[in-house]
């Protein structure tokens, strides 16, 4: 099943496929073999391109339902990341303007035209964050919470598509 993973300020699309006995990354469209050996219940041993890492995964906590976050222990210290599931964020109305809260997804694909807000901004509900060109035509993205902008996923004139993480914003 396809995941928008999110690393800080940047969001890439990914898969893993298992067929066969065998295990596959897909990251941005390229592909890797993989192999994923869990050690002991949130412990795993990953092997990719040659080079191995062992990765403890604790649960954070996460903005929204739609989201899973997580907080990955390896050799050279910590990282956090969230994955997203961008068919469950449009089903839970996440994806539309003014609809949903926490993530503002993407609800087709298009191109983003101007950010209005930046991390730390202060939001209300209704308020424009971004306006996105999709089929020719301009479409102004809403918050539907009155909150804090935690995150700003994108950049203007970045290519999106359906599901793709734009905005978090957090309740106070």
């Amino acid at each position: 099943m396809k995941r928008t993973l999110i690393v800080g300020k940047e969001s890439h699309d990914v898969e893993l496929l298992h067929q066969d006995g065998v295990t596959t990354l897909v990251w941005e469209g390229q592909t890797h073999p993989v192999d994923i050996l869990e050690l002991e219940p949130g412990c795993y041993s990953i092997l990719m391109a040659g080079r191995s890492v062992e990765v403890r995964l604790d649960a954070a906590k996460a903005p929204d339902a739609e989201t899973h976050a997580y907080r990955a222990m390896l050799y050279d210290g910590a990282y956090e990341f969230a994955l997203v599931d961008p068919r469950r964020a449009l089903l839970a109305g996440a994806g539309g303007p003014g609809a949903g809260g926490g993530l503002l997804s993407s609800p087709m694909p298009g191109k983003i035209v101007k950010l209005l807000v930046a991390p730390g901004n202060a939001v209300q509900e209704g308020q424009t964050l971004l306006v996105m060109e999709a089929m020719k035509m301009q479409n102004e993205l809403k918050s539907s919470i009155t909150g804090t902008v935690t995150t700003v996923h994108v950049q203007e004139g970045a290519t999106v598509e359906t599901g793709a993480a734009l905005i978090t914003v957090v309740a106070p």
